[in-house]
């Protein structure tokens, strides 16, 4: 094999490029005609001139230049297009682009019967061994993605089969080689890089909206609202790419049209009008809306453009103190009564929706007792005044308040509160009938239990708040549950009408309550209401009663005890306990029974002996420890019964079986009442 000869390679690149469209103007800038069709000659001749292009930006062709799309021909300055040697093929279109500083254009020529040829690179062997063939691999070639280049094995044309786009991949990484017929590499491979020449064919973008900036009123000229940026998906190292920034409105146009500047490389936008002029509370709008737009190719007018809105609000400082609507306000409020009297309104330029509006009152004189407060409505700003103490126009009928008003954030320094911050309020006290007032209440009385039927308990005492009136008081029974008293109209003794009961369902932990109402004579009248509580002492009044008084024992029983008795009584200590258990013995004279005590309050009784299957009624008689003691006898009904095989059989008792004294007792009983 001889020795391998170098590859000379001769890359040679197409380019779409974009049609620009230019403004209505008397003169149009571009093309005069843009599509042009020829018929495709046998062959182009070298420096034959084929077609004549007019172009004009309108403002002189200043440093005009063109390019073809195809590296075999090109355009004289007179507008000449010529082929740059001999050619046969070279596709079905030519285009040709012309740009100045001032505009740009792109004219189509249409080859009629020409063959599909996008673009083409020649690979050039000079001394390639005979027989043997080209091949092109890499990445648009056989990898992913595939078919966009391919190489004709005996000339070495590499050509594009479809658009490139430089935004998607720039560079492609290709090799050539030369193989023999059997597919064997005699030379290479060899790198070839594929560039991809970037077009102007994306507008920038604004991609991190909403764009909202806040300055403050007041604020130096000169000072950065914010920073708005775009993206150009060019490549960044041409003018494609750069960008430069201006506004192109301005919403509201007042005070200034132009109130903000936007630098045109970096995108900040500050201000440019004086403070005065960036006074919130004289503005039109406090919102301002900027149309910014970012153009291309360094901003000349053949550069794409891209808008987007910028929203900046004149933010609110507190530079205007809050100030009374007038000096003196003037209220109305009866004695006795409470809540709002008065809206205090004040008037302030801030932003009501800040702290420089929100207003915070203070009164700072008259209201030593805190009988009033104030406190700010939400919703209008007003100071409402409040009684929260009840007045009383005996005391005193007039009330003089200083009120003083402020914000809730603090004040710029050069702005401070002045005379119209504070505000006085006067306020006149009504004078009412008011209701006439026991004392004490409630008023309080011990007595013992069923003292006799008008017993003086107390004279209860009214007074009329009203001292500047002379009016009389009359009382009168507003609640007395049991009944028991009766009350003097006149002069408010109270007294009793029926035996007060300690253990009466009224009286509870042992005291009785009872409401007396005492009236004016006003016009109208006013009643007021007092409380008597009457705690009553026991006597003892209330005989103890035993329980259970039922009982049952079997006939047979080996254990004699029969119940465990235990007592109780209404009454309270030492009226109640202990108690003293007897069998009523003028009534039991045999002795079959026994009654035993246990503690203070039970005791058990039991047999002596066996009884037969019988109802007995044995009269137990039990008496409390009460000074006079008091004694209460209740017969414990006890059923003796068969108890046979774990059964129990109480029902063939039969007849009350009484003791033989019980029985001679009835039958002389009988005999007297015939």
């Amino acid at each position: 094999m001889q020795p391998a000869t170098p590859l000379v390679l001769c890359v040679l690149l197409s380019q779409v490029l974009l049609l620009t469209s230019a403004e209505d103007l008397d003169c149009t800038p571009g093309f005069q005609q843009k599509v042009f069709h020829i018929d495709q000659p046998a062959e182009f001749i070298e420096d034959q001139a084929i077609l004549n292009l007019t172009f004009s930006d309108c403002k002189g062709n200043d440093k005009l230049h063109y390019e073809v799309s195809s590296p075999y021909f090109r355009v004289n300055t007179d507008g000449s297009l010529v082929a740059l040697r001999n050619i046969t093929a070279v596709g079905k279109t030519l285009f040709v682009h012309a740009r100045t500083p001032h505009a740009e254009d792109m004219a189509e020529l249409v080859i009629v019967g020409g063959k599909d040829i996008q673009g083409s690179l020649q690979v050039v062997d000079s001394d390639r061994p005979e027989g043997s063939k080209f091949r092109l691999t890499g990445k648009g070639v056989d990898q992913e993605p595939k078919g966009i280049f391919r190489i004709n094995e005996n000339t070495g044309s590499v050509s594009v089969t479809r658009n490139l786009d430089r935004e998607t991949i720039a560079t492609y990484q290709l090799f050539v080689e030369t193989i023999d017929v059997n597919g064997r590499t005699l030379e290479g491979p060899v790198p070839l890089e594929v560039i991809v020449i970037d077009q102007n064919d994306n507008r920038p973008i604004f991609r991190e909206g909403p764009y909202i900036g806040h300055v403050m009123e007041g604020s130096p000229t000169g000072t950065t609202v914010m920073r708005m940026t775009a993206f150009d998906a060019d490549d960044p190292a041409t003018d494609n790419a750069l960008l430069r920034y201006n506004i192109r409105q301005q919403t509201p146009d007042k005070p200034s049209p132009n109130m903000f500047y936007i630098d045109p490389e970096k995108g900040d936008i500050v201000t440019v009008v004086s403070p005065a002029l960036l006074d919130r509370e004289t503005l039109e709008n406090p919102k301002y809306e900027l149309i910014i737009e970012a153009q291309d190719m360094a901003g000349l007018d053949v550069g794409l453009t891209g808008t987007a809105t910028a929203t900046i609000m004149i933010d609110d400082k507190n530079d205007h103190s809050p100030k009374f609507t007038k000096k003196e306000f003037q209220a109305t409020v009866e004695e006795g009564a409470m809540g709002v009297i008065v809206n205090l309104t004040v008037e302030d330029k801030d932003d009501p929706t800040t702290g420089a509006w929100r207003a915070a009152y203070t009164i700072i004189n008259g209201n030593p007792g805190q009988s009033f407060e104030i406190h700010t409505n939400p919703q209008t700003n007003e100071g409402m005044l409040s009684v929260v103490k009840p007045l009383d126009y005996e005391i005193s009928a007039f009330h003089t308040l200083l009120i003083k008003v402020e914000n809730e954030d603090p004040l710029v320094p050069d702005v401070s509160y002045g005379s119209s911050s504070t505000a006085t309020v006067h306020i006149t006290v009504l004078d009412v009938n008011e209701s006439p007032v026991f004392y004490p209440d409630p008023m309080m009385v011990t007595k013992q239990e069923n003292i006799s039927v008008g017993s003086v308990l107390l004279t209860v005492n009214a007074t009329d708040p009203d001292s500047l009136q002379r009016q009389t008081i009359r009382y009168s029974v507003y609640k007395d549950p049991a009944g028991w008293l009766n009350i003097n109209p006149i002069n408010g003794t109270v007294d009793t009408t029926a035996l007060l009961d300690r253990e009466s369902p009224f009286v509870h932990n042992s005291v009785y309550t009872a409401l007396f109402l005492a009236t004016d004579s006003g016009n109208p009248p006013a009643t007021g209401t007092g409380t008597l509580l009457i705690t009553l002492e026991d006597v003892n009044d209330n005989a103890p009663f035993i329980y259970p008084t039922v009982a049952e024992v079997c006939d047979d029983a080996k254990n004699l005890s029969v119940v465990i008795l235990g007592a109780t009584d209404k009454d309270l200590h030492p009226n109640t306990d202990p108690f003293k258990f007897e069998i009523h013995k003028q009534t039991v004279p045999d002795k079959v029974w026994k009654i035993s005590k246990i503690n203070n309050t039970h005791a058990l009784v039991s047999l002596l002996q066996n009884l037969n299957k019988a109802n007995y009624h044995l009269p137990i008689m039990v008496t409390d420890s009460g000074k006079p003691p008091m004694t209460n006898i209740t017969d414990l009904r006890v059923q003796v019964c068969s108890c046979k095989n774990s059964k129990v059989d109480c029902n063939a008792a039969g007849a009350p079986h009484f003791s033989a004294a019980t029985a001679l007792l009835l039958s002389l009983f009988n005999l007297a009442c015939l």
